[in-house]
């Protein structure tokens, strides 16, 4: 019975997320939602990232905040994705000695 169960729980959750994908290929939007839709993905990663930033030191936000603009300052010059993270990092490293 448990199974059923877990497989049900899994075909409710895969379909939501999947289906939306093969119909996504087939309608087309206009140029200014298109650009809308494509700005989405940039506001959750900021909303994610943004509090990790405030509280990576609780006692001494400004590290993660300097940590925060090495990530972006590496970004900016577009180096691998690896890079900005292990800048990032190090920039957390380097502070809290």
């Amino acid at each position: 019975m448990i199974i059923w169960i877990i497989i049900g729980m899994a075909v409710v959750t895969a379909v939501p997320r999947i289906l939306p994908a093969f119909i996504m290929n087939q309608l087309k939007f206009p140029k200014w939602i298109d650009r809308w839709l494509n700005a989405i993905p940039y506001a959750a990663l900021g909303a994610l990232i943004f509090p990790g930033i405030m509280s990576a030191k609780p006692d001494a936000p400004q590290i993660g905040i300097i940590a925060g603009l090495a990530a972006v300052l590496l970004a900016w010059v577009n180096v691998n994705i690896i890079v900005v993270v292990l800048g990032a990092i190090s920039a957390v490293f380097l502070m809290t000695l």
